[in-house]
């Protein structure tokens, strides 16, 4: 197997920033609109560290639609309920980064308005664990000496 050259390794970081930018914006919108109404910090204590993780979990779906089907479409897995296992487990990691970095810096350095909850959680959360996440989809979830590969025309099972 070659190793890929740095313009296919560009190639897929600019496709993995796309997917990721379309997931942001999903992620970013559903965090607030949850964070002004039904999980408001002024009502529910826990209430940023709930829209956090309601608004993970709906742009999880998205990226996984993205990566799967574009960002790393030519190393997809016919096994694909363990596949999205794999991809679960690793965006739970990387939520769990941005959740670490809202909770520090809500909770533990008392930065509890609007704008430090999005900075912490949709800048410096985001970057950690999307460095994270490309890391580990690109040498675990995608990796191309997995087993039962598609083919470039998406059916049949490549061996290697």
């Amino acid at each position: 197997m070659r190793r890929p050259t740095v313009g296919a390794l560009g190639r897929q970081l600019v496709q993995f920033a796309l997917v990721g930018g379309v997931g942001f914006v999903v992620d970013t919108a559903v965090f607030n609109l949850l964070l002004f109404t039904v999980f408001d910090g002024s009502r529910i204590h826990a209430g940023p560290l709930l829209a956090k993780t309601a608004s993970t979990i709906v742009a999880i779906a998205v990226n996984w639609v993205g990566n799967r089907y574009w960002t790393f479409g030519p190393h997809r897995s016919t096994r694909g309920a363990a596949e999205a296992l794999e991809f679960l487990a690793v965006s739970i990691l990387g939520m769990l980064v941005g959740l670490g970095c809202l909770w520090v810096s809500h909770y533990l350095l008392g930065f509890d308005n609007r704008l430090a909850d999005n900075l912490s959680a949709n800048v410096v959360g985001l970057l950690l664990g999307s460095a994270v996440r490309f890391a580990l989809y690109r040498h675990w979830v995608y990796h191309p000496r997995r087993a039962n590969r598609v083919s470039a025309a998406g059916t049949a099972p490549v061996a290697e």
